[in-house]
């Protein structure tokens, strides 16, 4: 400051034990002097008419730079919180309220302060890998330290873990915990393990991958909880599931036979729900024309017996009539789809053809019939 090292007098500030209001007094039972306000006053007042332009200034000079002082003090504590973030109120170091985005008012420094955590961001913690950015491009490091876990039937996993968790309770996420990253991290890790240590290998490598993540998301909130963190897990994603490099190779034949077998398993399943019903359509097709055929065969019998019975009892009312014309009906069934020739033996030699071809009649009626039509056009 321009009055720093200025001025004569002892009270000047020069460096050493000295102050910029002069030396402190003495301390313990020396019988030093308190000093003398009035005199730190009026130097006081020296030194800032000294960078004042005139180099003189009253009272009320005086008066309206600390009224501008105050008002710049009081204006300070105006804050803004944006929209991905909230506002924690302190006093004296000491929680007092919460604020939502947008404008807000706190008491000047040092009497209140405000912190604004971002409480809608999602944060991400890897466990067992590390992303190693390239340029525009990014690798990832395995950690083994982190990964391989012993699983229920002690078997070597290597395991690697992404967790998602956001801040859901800002007071509690600022002050209950003092390193929210290493704590997440830990309890992730920890959790992880529990619940690996007590599954199998088979479903952790197969179908109890989703199951497996629940599992390790809840201890994990419930672990967060029981701290007070203010911590919420979102989601937590296995990025690889793999027996350790040494064995993987032995794994990855095993799991290419199990899958062989699923999948010989799923197409004779296939096949059975395919052939079963086939089958038993089949079965019911016969069975139903089988009683189609019973019932025609009995309808047939029974419309049969009907009859002869009627023809039975006609029969006994004219016999003679009744025998004749079951000779006629019986003669017209059997020659009425067969060649018949009549021929008369009474005909001897008059020179007339003794028979008479039906048949032939028959067949050249229709031409006799065209040539006919022919003429008379």
């Amino acid at each position: 400051m321009p009055w720093s090292n200025q001025g004569g007098g002892g009270g000047g500030w020069r460096g050493g034990s000295g102050g910029p209001w002069g030396s402190p007094p003495s301390g313990g039972g020396s019988g030093g002097q308190p000093p003398d306000l009035e005199e730190i006053l009026r130097r006081s007042q020296d030194r800032l008419k000294s960078v004042m332009p005139g180099g003189s200034m009253g009272g009320k000079g005086l008066a309206l730079i600390l009224l501008v002082l105050i008002a710049l003090w009081g204006f300070s504590g105006v804050y803004r919180v944006n929209t991905d973030e909230q506002g924690v109120v302190l006093r004296f170091g000491q929680f007092v309220t919460q604020t939502g985005p947008g404008l807000h008012y706190h008491l000047p420094y040092p009497i209140e302060s405000v912190l604004t955590p971002q409480v809608t961001r999602i944060n991400r913690i890897d466990i067992g890998m590390r992303l190693l950015e390239n340029g525009r491009s990014t690798t990832t490091s395995d950690v083994p330290e982190e990964s391989l876990i012993l699983t229920g039937d002690e078997n070597i996993i290597d395991v690697d873990v992404s967790v998602f968790w956001k801040i859901n309770n800002a007071p509690d996420y600022l002050f209950n915990i003092q390193n929210p990253e290493g704590t997440v991290k830990a309890v992730a890790e920890s959790a992880m393990r529990e619940v690996i240590g007590r599954s199998q290998l088979q479903p952790v490598l197969t179908q109890a991958r989703a199951i497996t993540e629940q599992d390790v998301l809840e201890l994990m909130q419930q672990t967060l909880d029981t701290y007070g963190s203010g911590i919420q897990i979102t989601q937590v994603q296995l990025q690889k599931v793999d027996p350790p490099a040494q064995v993987i190779d032995a794994f990855r034949d095993v799991q290419a036979a199990r899958a062989d077998q699923e999948r010989l398993r799923n197409e004779a399943q296939a096949y059975a729900n395919r052939v079963v019903p086939e089958a038993r359509g089949q079965a019911a097709q016969i069975t139903q024309q089988a009683e189609a055929y019973r019932e025609r065969t009995v309808n047939e019998a029974k419309g049969q017996a009907d009859r002869f019975t009627k023809v039975y009892e006609e029969y006994k009312k004219a016999p003679e009539v009744t025998r004749e014309r079951l000779f006629l009906e019986t003669m017209e069934r059997v020659l009425g789809q067969t060649d018949k020739i009549i021929i008369d033996e009474k005909a001897g030699g008059s020179g007339v053809v003794p028979y008479l071809p039906l048949d032939q009649l028959n067949r050249q009626s229709p031409r006799a019939t065209g040539t006919a039509s022919g003429a008379a056009q």
